[in-house]
């Protein structure tokens, strides 16, 4: 039985993926399958993958479906009892996948786990002082950050502790918990293509009633290249489904009581954002049309998703109450 399936989704990144792949089917101590879904690139990613890791398998898509629709054809392919979504500018550390698979053997609660993600610099991802990410939180208003994120990693997110959700750099989600947050869309929501997905299902998975585990000795490196600080430089695709993806989120995972008690915080954010998009990124206006019309398909997946997390309460319930006899 395959423990840990590692899945990398490419486009166009033959600079990045020899050491993403590479540390992928070197971890150690626990049986891994490596995939790379490559989301129809036109350098030489496949071949790279092809040369330096004959062990790695490739699936091609003959379109781009983003990184969420090729995640979710990558599980689908898989088999490992455990999942890792790893980025292809992401380096794990030869025991990253072994550490997360024995924490959450002993943690049933838990269905998924994050690593101590630092800073990779220049090709080979050597490590820095600085932190990338140790799990993500939420704020009261439904943003969501990476623990740490460019702060001095030296003293900081040293303990296990639980958290939100686990960064989609390298993603460890335990295959039961996916397949229980699986919707229409996939198990990571296909409507957001790129950006905030890994939030999503994290908050999917919190309301599923699965926990997130932040364990600080599996390492990884990642060369981040979305921040906040840089949002002028990315491109306007990115920043468009990052507009849209904020209320996605919303959308799908809010419930009623959250919305109103952070209305008013909520209501001034989204005035901000609509305004930006108003003057100096206008590129991002279509993310309202993109949500005007699936409107009716969007709420149609929000009651999906309320019905799977109240069958799921359900459940619990009742195996809880058959425990208590």
């Amino acid at each position: 039985m395959i423990d840990v399936s590692v899945i990398i989704v490419s486009h166009n990144d033959e600079r990045d993926l020899p050491v993403s792949v590479g540390s992928a089917i070197a971890q150690r101590g626990i049986s891994v399958e490596t995939l790379v879904v490559d989301n129809l690139s036109t350098d030489r990613s496949r071949a790279v993958v092809a040369e330096m890791a004959p062990a790695a398998r490739v699936l091609a898509l003959s379109e781009n479906v983003g990184f969420a629709g090729a995640m979710n054809r990558g599980i689908r392919e898989t088999s490992g009892r455990y999942v890792l979504a790893l980025n292809p500018d992401c380096r794990l550390s030869p025991d990253f996948a072994a550490i997360l698979a024995s924490r959450l053997d002993g943690h049933p609660e838990f269905g998924s786990a994050s690593g101590r993600i630092l800073r990779g610099d220049g090709d080979e991802l050597v490590a820095t002082s600085v932190l990338d990410s140790a799990g993500i939180f939420r704020t009261v208003t439904g943003r969501h950050f990476d623990r740490g994120s460019s702060r001095p990693a030296n003293g900081r997110y040293l303990a296990e502790e639980p958290v939100f959700g686990t960064s989609g750099a390298a993603g460890f989600y335990r295959r039961t918990a996916l397949e229980s947050a699986k919707i229409s869309t996939g198990y990571f929501d296909s409507d957001f293509f790129l950006y905030r997905e890994d939030a999503d299902l994290a908050w999917r998975l919190q309301n599923l009633g699965w926990k997130c585990l932040y364990v600080p000795e599996a390492v990884a490196y990642h060369r981040r290249r979305n921040l906040p600080e840089r949002r002028s430089a990315m491109p306007p695709q990115v920043n468009m489904h990052s507009v849209k993806n904020r209320f996605l989120l919303r959308i799908n995972n809010q419930s009623p009581a959250e919305c109103l008690v952070t209305l008013l915080p909520t209501l001034a954010r989204d005035a901000v954002v609509v305004g930006a998009c108003l003057t100096i990124e206008r590129s991002s206006l279509p993310a309202f049309s993109w949500l005007w019309r699936n409107r009716k398909r969007l709420w149609a997946k929000r009651r999906e998703i309320q019905i799977k997390i109240r069958d799921r309460r359900r459940q619990r319930f009742a195996r809880s109450s058959l425990a208590g006899n």
